[in-house]
């Protein structure tokens, strides 16, 4: 086991760490300590996305390189958390089989979870935590932010992606190792002159590996489209699948679905 992964009872648990908010100063942001405070948080967000790099140690402890190959990370955000607050992974323990899913999260000093969901290695029999959530659209007259998004829509194509950072080291050289990485590269963004001003967050990301590894580097083509449109008491959101294919053989490398919300509060639509 390395010094950064403990085995505790039945779980995998990565060291304590700090994520660093380096989008504090982004005017407009929910990583801004004005604006998020003003819409009733704590302070400036952490981006989700940054919390699935904390499983990295885990994932290379427990499956290695053949992860970067055929596995999955699927992460539901529960609780934002701001500049250097702790946080760590915790992974339950495999049964080391080649095609298994478990249950893992995100969680503070306190207990409270940042994130829940899975990771999974192959093709298990149960689906990845993410993809097994039910997503309802809303009805037109739930919907002002986003009222011109459709399911459907297609996000903006680009045959050129490159990313050229999240780069591991020995048997992960010139691999992408970060899934925060990942999601950059498999960001597919939303046709944005159908989204009405107000301030966004992630609410949940799962980033499947399907013809891996990502490569640094190297240029792929990515797609997407808008799966679902809906709303909740506090937010208008809008899930978006992407795919990253290789430009030569055509073959998916890499695909994710992703849920970005808006709030009502940050709206003039709204008040």
């Amino acid at each position: 086991m390395s010094r950064s992964v403990t085995a505790i009872d039945d779980k995998l648990l990565s060291a304590w760490q700090q994520p660093i908010n380096r989008w504090m100063d982004q005017p407009g942001s929910i990583h801004n300590d004005s604006v998020a405070t003003k819409i009733g948080m704590r302070g400036g967000t952490i981006p989700g996305t940054i919390h699935l790099d904390h499983f990295v140690p885990i994932i290379q402890e427990t499956w290695g390189a053949q992860w970067y190959k055929c596995g999955a990370i699927s992460m539901y955000y529960t609780y934002a958390t701001t500049h250097r607050e702790d946080v760590r992974a915790v992974m339950s323990q495999t049964s080391g089989t080649d095609n298994e899913k478990v249950d893992a999260f995100v969680e503070t000093p306190e207990h409270r979870i940042v994130a829940k969901g899975s990771l999974s290695i192959g093709s298990p029999v149960e689906m990845n935590y993410v993809s097994s959530l039910t997503l309802d659209n809303a009805s037109s007259d739930q919907l002002r932010i986003l009222e011109d998004l459709k399911p459907g829509d297609e996000c903006p194509s680009n045959d050129s992606v490159i990313v050229n950072e999240g780069s591991g080291s020995g048997v992960f050289d010139r691999l992408v190792v970060l899934p925060s990485a990942m999601y950059t590269v498999l960001n597919a963004s939303f046709p944005t002159h159908k989204i009405k001003p107000a301030v966004g967050f992630f609410g949940a990301t799962e980033i499947s590996l399907v013809n891996g590894p990502v490569h640094i580097g190297r240029e792929y083509r990515r797609t997407g489209s808008v799966i679902c449109v809906g709303a909740s008491p506090r937010t208008e959101f809008a899930w978006v699948d992407s795919q990253l294919q290789d430009k030569t053989s055509g073959k998916t490398i890499a695909k994710m679905r992703h849920l970005t919300r808006w709030m009502k509060a940050s709206s003039p639509l709204w008040n």
